[in-house]
């Protein structure tokens, strides 16, 4: 029988608590975003800090708190790498030894670069590593007027195709984007994510990006402890990008959000469901809004309104749940660049049934997250997987 009959684990995108020992390999040493963050301005987190935050980590302006309601750990990545992939496969149990292609430096090569036009049947313009609402101010208007296509990429391993909704159309910017994920499953031009970038506006100063993004992820390459749940029958619920992260592997529902307090509000309303098994939840804005874009004040302000939210979504739990909230990676807004970060994540668990928070001790891995969930649904891990449970901690 289960321990809990419902997990919830909540992915705030980017929120790393400071470099790991391997840091400098990655160029990272000193980063810390959550630290900075509150260095730059005082931040309320009633919720978080109850949980017990700032036991697990110093805080400018926080004292840790004698009993804490949560039970707490930092996890350090075992995998090669600092992507949104690489962090979300490792939390499912896979090792990931090979990092993901970035074109970041020289843009994407010119074989590649023909045959998405070849195929496409428009020119491509941009094909260079930037900000997506600078490319889509400096470009649109010649993509629009020229029936041309705007390519990108960023420090990740992405290749990203901006759309304008109302001249090409939903429908074709996806199109392109599914011919492109097929030609980048080459090894040589093999990134992690296609990425569709909609937009509206016909004019500078006009540009919005709007919220039907659409991530065309690599599938993982093993099965992962969501492909266990499904296939014994365990519900599997996604909010927000996890769908697109895992390619849908071991997903049984699957829910898109426009922002990240929309992704709360949603696991809110899917925590008034009686459901078995596990929903997995991540929020993007506090990394694609505020991290990359270098904006402490901004990211210190969707902590506040995550904050919140939480304490609401904690009041909807009850004696059979379990709420885990943690990040896949760093990316400090006060560090140098626009990548993320290689940082240890918080672990940060919650249950109405704790008698008592406190420490656990560290651990060398994200998986200890699938390890654990699989572990409380009497579940083996899938065949190469690493990670061990913590469960008898919570």
């Amino acid at each position: 029988m289960s321990k809990y009959k419902r997990i919830f684990v909540v992915v705030v995108d980017s929120l790393g608590i400071g470099e790991m020992a391997d840091a400098g390999d990655y160029g990272d040493n000193g980063a810390d975003t959550l630290g900075h963050i509150v260095e730059h301005r005082k931040i309320n987190i009633p919720n978080l800090h109850k949980l017990g935050i700032a036991n697990l980590k110093d805080l400018k302006g926080f004292e840790p708190i004698e009993n804490p309601m949560g039970r707490y750990m930092a996890l350090n990545e075992k995998s090669i790498g600092k992507d949104t992939m690489t962090g979300h496969w490792e939390m499912m149990g896979l090792n990931v030894k090979t990092p993901f292609k970035t074109f970041t430096d020289t843009g994407f090569p010119e074989e590649l670069i023909q045959e998405l036009e070849k195929r496409c049947g428009r020119k491509i313009i941009g094909n260079k590593s930037a900000s997506g609402t600078a490319i889509i101010e400096e470009l649109a208007e010649e993509e629009i007027e020229k029936g041309h296509l705007i390519v990108y990429t960023s420090a990740d391993s992405v290749l990203q195709i901006c759309g304008n909704e109302e001249t090409m159309g939903l429908e074709n910017l996806y199109k392109y984007c599914e011919i492109a994920r097929e030609l980048t499953l080459k090894d040589e031009w093999k990134v992690g994510r296609v990425i569709a970038r909609p937009y509206t506006g016909m004019k500078k100063g006009e540009f919005k990006r709007t919220s039907n993004r659409h991530d065309y992820a690599l599938k993982p390459f093993g099965k992962t402890v969501l492909n266990e749940l499904k296939d014994n029958g365990f519900d599997v619920i996604s909010v927000g990008k996890i769908n697109d992260i895992f390619d849908g592997e071991g997903i049984t529902e699957s829910n898109r959000s426009k922002s990240s307090v929309h992704g709360m509000e949603q696991t809110i309303e899917i925590s008034n469901r009686d459901f078995n098994g596990l929903c997995f939840v991540n929020l993007v804005d506090f990394d694609a809004l505020w991290g990359h874009r270098r904006n402490p004040q901004g990211y210190g302000e969707e902590i506040e309104r995550f904050d919140e939210k939480l304490g609401e979504l904690m009041g909807h739990l009850n004696k059979e749940d379990l709420l885990i909230i943690t990040a896949d990676h760093g990316n400090d807004p006060t560090f140098k660049g626009t990548d993320h970060t290689r940082e240890r994540v918080p672990f940060i668990s919650y249950s109405p049934s704790f008698e008592k928070g406190g420490k656990i001790e560290d651990t060398d891995t994200f998986a200890v997250i699938g390890a654990t969930i699989a572990d409380n649904f009497n579940l083996k891990m899938p065949e190469n997987t690493i990670g061990y449970s913590v469960l008898e901690n919570l």
